[in-house]
C-alpha cells in the first residue's frame, strides 16, 4: 500500500511513476476517485448516524404532533443509516482493490523502462570462455553432483537431486552466507516455508506474481518463492521502537516456484526449477536510511560473490521489471561460460514503506510518535550459484575447483570425476 497522503499531495509523481514502470497511470486516477468516494460514503454515515443519535434526545423532550414527526423520521432514518453503511462497506472494498492495484512509487535514480533497459554499474572478473567448455549439466552429472533425470522421474520437470559432493558443496555456500551474514550483524532465522494470505498479501505476491505462487486451498496457505515473506510477516502488527539502527534478519528455507509462463525457458539443467535453497537478508529501517542500507546489502551479496570467485556484473534494474513492491533493484548477475552471457543470481530491493504500510509495521520518530517503517531485502546465496560456481571453476581433466572460501567446508579443494 502506498502512502495516500502523498498520493493526495502530489498525484503526478505517481503517475510519473506508473509511466516509468510501463504501466497505465490511469491506476492512480482509479485509487484517487475511489479514495474520495470511500471518504464522501463514510461523512454521510457519520453524519446519519450523528442525526440518528441525536433523535432519541428530542424524541424525550417533544410531545405531540413534534414527537411523532420525530418518530416518523427515525424510520426514514434507519433506513438511510442502513443504505449508507452499505455504501461505505461497497466503497470501501473499491478502495481496497484500487489501493492493490496500485505498485511502489518509483524511486528517483531508477532507470525508466522493460527488462532491457537496465543501466550497467560495474563488472568485475575475467569473463574469457575457454576451450571446450561444458555446461553445468553436464559437467555436474559427470562428477555425481547432481542428478535431473531421477528429479523429473521422483517430481516431473524442473526438479533435481543433489547429490555426494553436489549436496555438500551447498550446503558449504549456504553455511557461508550464514556465517557471513553473522558477522555483519544479521540474525540468522529458519523461517516457516507456509504462509498465510495475509503475508503473501502484504509483501506485494499476490498482485502480478500471483501465478508464480504454489497455494493450498484445503488449508489456506501458500508455498514461500522467498523467505523474504515470513521475515516480512514476523514483525506484523508491531512497533519496533526507535529503530535507531537497523533490525536485520537472514533466512535460510526452501522455496517454491511454480514457473508459469516460462514454458521451454531454462529447462536444461537447474537454472529455472520449482525447489530451492537460499539465504536471505531482511532489513527493517527508518525510511531515511533505506537508500545507505540498500547499497550495503548489495555490497554484502557482491562481497559473497567474490568469495565464489565468479565473474560478474551489477545492474540498476529498470522500474518494469522491480515488481510490485520494490522502488529501486539491483541485480548482481554471474557469467555462465557456456551460455556466453551473464545470468541474474542476487536481487537486492529497496521496497520503502510498502510492505510495512501493508503489515502495519511501526517505528517511533524522533518526536516519539509512530512511523512507518521501511523494509528491504536481498539474496546472499541460492541454488543457481551452482549453476556459475561449475562453469566457472572446472578444469580441463573434468574435475572441479572448489573455491578457497568453501574448502574448509568440503575439506577439499578439488572434486575429481567418479
Amino acid at each position: 500500500m502506498i502512502d495516500l497522503r502523498a498520493l493526495r499531495e502530489n498525484p503526478d509523481a505517481y503517475r510519473d511513476s506508473q509511466r516509468k514502470r510501463g504501466d497505465s497511470p490511469e491506476t492512480v486516477d482509479a485509487l484517487l476517485s475511489a479514495d474520495s468516494d470511500h471518504r464522501s460514503a463514510l461523512q454521510s454515515f457519520e453524519a446519519l448516524r450523528a442525526e440518528q443519535k441525536g433523535l432519541g434526545k428530542q424524541i424525550a423532550k417533544a410531545q405531540g404532533e413534534e414527537k411523532q414527526a420525530l418518530l416518523e423520521r427515525t424510520k426514514t432514518l434507519a433506513e438511510e443509516v442502513k443504505a449508507a453503511e452499505a455504501r461505505v462497506t461497497a466503497t470501501a472494498a473499491a478502495f481496497d482493490a484500487a489501493g492493490k492495484a496500485l505498485p511502489n512509487l518509483v524511486a528517483d535514480g531508477a532507470p525508466a523502462g522493460g527488462e532491457d533497459d537496465f543501466v550497467l554499474l560495474k563488472e568485475v572478473g575475467d569473463t574469457a570462455v575457454p576451450e571446450d567448455v561444458r555446461d553445468h549439466l553436464d559437467l555436474g552429472t559427470a562428477l555425481g553432483l547432481l542428478d535431473t533425470e531421477r528429479g523429473a522421474k521422483a517430481s516431473g520437470a524442473r526438479f533435481y537431486y543433489l547429490t555426494g559432493d553436489g549436496a555438500l558443496l551447498q550446503l558449504a555456500m549456504l553455511n557461508l552466507a550464514v556465517q557471513q551474514a553473522v558477522e555483519t550483524g544479521f540474525t540468522p532465522v529458519i523461517p516457516p516455508v507456509l504462509v498465510r494470505p495475509e503475508a503473501m498479501e502484504g509483501t506485494g505476491f499476490l498482485g502480478e506474481h500471483s501465478d508464480e505462487v504454489y497455494y493450498l486451498e484445503r488449508d489456506e496457505m501458500y508455498l514461500v518463492g522467498t523467505s523474504e515473506v515470513p521475515l516480512a510477516a514476523y514483525h506484523s502488527g508491531e512497533n519496533l521502537g526507535e529503530l535507531s539502527e537497523p533490525v536485520r534478519y537472514a533466512g535460510w528455507s526452501s522455496c517454491f516456484r511454480r514457473e508459469a509462463g516460462s514454458y521451454g525457458k531454462d529447462t536444461r539443467g537447474i537454472i529455472r526449477v520449482h525447489q530451492f535453497d537460499k539465504v536471505e537478508m531482511f532489513s527493517y529501517c527508518r525510511p531515511e536510511d533505506a537508500a545507505a542500507e540498500h547499497e550495503r546489502l548489495l555490497e554484502y551479496e557482491e562481497r559473497m560473490l567474490q568469495k565464489m570467485e565468479l565473474p560478474y556484473r551489477v545492474i540498476d534494474v529498470a522500474a518494469g521489471d522491480l515488481g510490485t513492491s520494490a522502488a529501486r533493484k539491483f541485480d548482481c548477475e554471474a557469467w555462465v561460460p557456456s551460455q556466453g552471457r551473464y545470468r541474474e543470481l542476487t536481487s537486492t530491493s529497496n521496497c520503502t514503506t510498502f510492505q510495512a504500510r501493508r503489515l502495519n509495521i511501526k517505528y517511533r520518530d524522533e518526536h516519539g510518535k509512530n512511523a512507518v517503517a521501511a523494509t528491504l531485502n536481498g539474496t546472499l546465496a541460492t541454488t543457481r550459484w551452482l549453476v556459475s560456481i561449475l562453469e566457472n571453476h572446472q578444469r580441463p581433466d573434468g574435475s572441479l575447483g572448489v573455491p578457497k572460501a568453501l574448502q574448509p567446508f568440503l575439506g577439499k579443494d578439488v572434486i575429481e570425476p567418479k
